[in-house]
């Protein structure tokens, strides 16, 4: 007896998903999870409010550089969306028109938590390298650490690992450090309050 054909997931699946819940397409299948919890959601921004200034703006740093918050990415037959990504300025030097992109980043970001752990390590790292993304890093706010990858003759190179009580200065981003402990706000003590006059 013939084996059935595998259906491969289509964009209009995608679309189909609900809003409170996060879609890709990964190797034909559709996979979803939900929206980022607050810790997950918090690294997110606080990468992001670290990395705009020096990188973005040129504020301290070298700028040139554009970023977005859970862009979607068409890489290939992959629909695909990173907790973070960043382009060269030169590599997009337009506003995209469409509500997904299909040039590659020049740096990606995944902000690990249970529920995507095995898709951030495991088919979405792979599809990065495939895409030729240069620079990937892997933020774990439940273990307080972030990894630094490096795109090396198609094979992800470990450059480096950080943890809590440490500094971030790991390509692409090496040119202005900063504390990872500035990513985890509720890691650290709550201020005193203030009396009241």
């Amino acid at each position: 007896m013939a084996e059935a054909a595998i259906r491969l997931a289509t964009y209009a699946d995608l679309v189909a998903v609900p809003d409170h819940l996060v879609a890709e397409i990964i190797d034909g299948v559709l996979e979803t999870h939900p929206r980022p919890r607050p810790r997950h959601a918090m690294a997110a921004s606080d990468l992001s409010t670290a990395l705009g200034p020096p990188f973005r703006h040129g504020r301290g740093g070298p700028g040139g550089w554009i970023f977005m918050m859970e862009p979607e990415l068409h890489l290939g037959s992959h629909v695909v969306v990173p907790d973070l990504a960043g382009w060269r300025r030169e590599r997009m030097p337009a506003e995209p028109d469409a509500a997904f992109i299909e040039t590659p980043p020049d740096w990606a970001c995944e902000i690990i938590s249970p529920s995507t752990a095995r898709l951030d390590r495991g088919a979405k790292r792979r599809i990065y390298g495939e895409a030729r993304i240069p620079h990937l890093w892997l933020l774990d706010p439940g273990e307080g650490a972030l990894e630094a990858f490096s795109l090396t003759g198609g094979q992800w190179l470990l450059l480096g690992a950080v943890v809590r009580g440490e500094t971030v200065a790991m390509p692409p981003f090496d040119a202005v450090p900063f504390p990872l402990d500035d990513l985890f706000p509720f890691a650290d003590p709550a201020p005193p309050a203030t009396p009241e006059t």
